[in-house]
């Protein structure tokens, strides 16, 4: 069996989208009339790893068997290696490595979870992740929250998505808001803090203790992500879990994460190098003694890949993050991931599980 023709390409969601905002998906052909579906790292509508995938990787996989796919991915970033091995390229390899492992569960007919070795839970409880809050006001995220409780969530993480380069911006009025969502949703109910580094050391100190006075369960990302020494410094001052991985792209710089102090790692499925990579990360994390609770934003390929991933870790001790709704969600797909009763149900169908709505994403189709 050989690849016969690898697709990049982009998917619009409104009609007056910019092409930043833009989905970046991938499709694998083989001659045995299968094919497999993956997505890319969204970042700039992805279009450098999708650039990357028409003009570098797939002349190098057309004509190789995709079930050599952990071989010729390795391969893949090597010869690129030059181009930098995190961010652009390993998001390219992540949309391929997902789209293969589709078209090997296709031909078998099983699921993903399968292949990898079985699921421990048929059900995967998520955490509603709610973004925006840095400009809302405290009654503004009371609002988005109390509208997130309806959909039965294990836990609520809030989201700031403040500017980078405005450090310690308003810790009063962050921590207050913090306060405002612990006294929504009770004491008992599991709460995260998402700074998206937006603080400086002594910042994040300050708001990781107001934190642990109010009960939350982790505080993430609180300074700039590429400051790994100071990561681990608030990691190790605060008595609250700090999490952190969601922008590290090579299980060497993860690693680095857990040498700095970090003790719960958030990779994302299409950043890091998809399911062969997430899975990598797995066991790094569990040899290390560290929690790994993958970042994952995107809605429906993204999304269902890291759910047959964490479906089989043997120690997972969050829920999946399932972020703000978004049409995006049914869009091009027949059976798209819903939640029922606060749960994800793992498919029965073969490799992913999803059904394409061929007319409707030819629709949504924009060329590089």
């Amino acid at each position: 069996m050989k690849i016969t023709q690898i697709e990049a390409f982009q998917v619009q969601w409104a009609a007056d989208d910019k092409p930043q905002q833009r989905s970046a998906f991938v499709r694998v052909h083989t001659d045995a009339g299968v094919s497999g579906l993956g997505e890319a790292s969204p970042m700039q509508g992805g279009r450098a790893s999708l650039g990357m995938i028409l003009h570098d990787i797939a002349p190098m996989l057309v004509g190789q068997d995709p079930l050599d796919h952990a071989v010729l991915l390795d391969q893949a970033v090597h010869t690129l290696v030059k181009l930098g091995p995190e961010g652009a390229l390993t998001g390219a390899l992540a949309a391929l490595d997902i789209a293969l492992w589709d078209i090997k569960g296709k031909l078998t007919g099983l699921p993903i979870y399968k292949l990898i070795g079985g699921a421990w839970r048929g059900a995967v409880p998520f955490y509603a992740s709610i973004g925006g809050n840095g400009d809302r006001n405290i009654d503004g995220v009371r609002r988005v929250v109390e509208q997130r409780l309806k959909d039965k969530p294990a836990a609520i993480k809030i989201r700031f998505d403040n500017n980078r380069t405005t450090l310690d911006a308003d810790i009063p009025g962050d921590i207050a808001k913090a306060k405002a969502v612990r006294g929504l949703v009770g004491n008992g109910f599991p709460l995260a803090f998402d700074a998206n580094n937006c603080y400086s050391i002594g910042g994040a100190i300050r708001v990781g203790r107001a934190l642990e006075d109010l009960g939350y369960w982790w505080f993430e990302e609180p300074v700039q992500h590429y400051h790994v020494r100071a990561m681990g410094e608030v990691a190790q001052k605060l008595d609250i879990t700090v999490s952190a991985g969601e922008q590290t792209y090579t299980l060497a710089a993860l690693a680095d994460l857990i040498s700095a102090g970090v003790r719960m790692v958030q990779p994302d499925i299409v950043k890091m190098g998809g399911i062969t990579g997430l899975l990598r990360c797995a066991a790094l994390a569990h040899a290390h003694g560290v929690e790994l609770v993958p970042h994952q934003t995107q809605p429906t390929i993204g999304h269902m890949a890291n759910l047959h991933v964490v479906a089989t870790l043997l120690q997972g001790t969050k829920p999946a993050e399932w972020n703000d709704p978004s049409t995006r969600t049914h869009a091009v797909f027949d059976n798209p991931p819903i939640p029922v009763d606060g749960l994800f149900r793992l498919p029965d169908g073969p490799g992913l599980g999803l059904v394409v709505n061929e007319a409707a994403l030819a629709a949504r189709r924009v060329e590089l």
